[in-house]
């Protein structure tokens, strides 16, 4: 209901983005009743159901492992158990080297997974290939595939750097609502993205220019 056509009634709270006043909540049902607006409850609702998926590519996949027993407890924030099924998990932790054989079936599993869809990238490696940048095999980062949302840097990071990642990104879905979501708003389908390689730091073909002529065979 918009502020023109509510009626003149006690408010307990308004809204700036979206001009809707919340009724209040008579005095006896206040210790068991909450009025909220629903993109609140959504946002609440996807901040505390985080389904992670066991996407795990190299090294950094040892230090996301580690959150799962209770020294970290990453559950207890409300991140659920790891998933090996893409169908119902909403959260991609991308750990380790996107190589140019894995980025199409990485693309593929995003497009399949449950939406809204997030992503982290856990490392040097996933955010710009890390050691391996400019390798001919090398994906230079792995948001020139899928977008990513939250950046983890180290090699390989902390697991506290991932619950920290974690955290972040449940602040970032807290005041979020419907028609914020990016993976919620249509778009045309373009396929299976393909790996965008930076340019080679050494040329290859140019084997004379790094070792110096050949010498020719007596």
């Amino acid at each position: 209901m918009t502020r023109s056509s509510q009626p003149s009634t006690p408010c307990q709270e308004i809204d700036p983005d979206h001009e809707i006043r919340v009724p209040e909540v008579p005095l006896e049902l206040r210790s068991s009743v909450k009025l909220a607006l629903l993109d609140r409850l959504f946002a609440w609702a996807r901040k505390r159901s985080l389904s992670p998926l066991l996407f795990g590519l190299t090294c950094c996949d040892c230090d996301m492992a580690v959150n799962g027993p209770s020294q970290f407890d990453s559950i207890r924030p409300g991140l659920d158990s790891m998933s090996a099924s893409y169908r119902e998990p909403d959260l991609m932790i991308v750990t380790g080297t996107v190589t140019m054989k894995i980025a199409p079936l990485l693309v593929n599993l995003y497009d399949q997974m449950a939406k809204p869809t997030y992503v982290i990238a856990m490392g040097a490696c996933a955010i710009s290939g890390g050691p391996f940048k400019e390798g001919y095999s090398v994906v230079s980062g792995v948001d020139r595939l899928i977008p990513v949302d939250i950046y983890i840097p180290g090699c390989p990071p902390h697991p506290e750097a991932l619950l920290h990642g974690i955290l972040t990104l449940q602040d970032r879905l807290d005041p979020q609502t419907r028609a914020e979501v990016r993976t919620l708003q249509p778009r045309r389908d373009v396929g299976i993205a393909q790996p965008i390689l930076e340019p080679s730091a050494v040329n290859w073909r140019d084997l004379e220019g790094l070792v110096g002529p050949r010498q020719e065979e007596s």
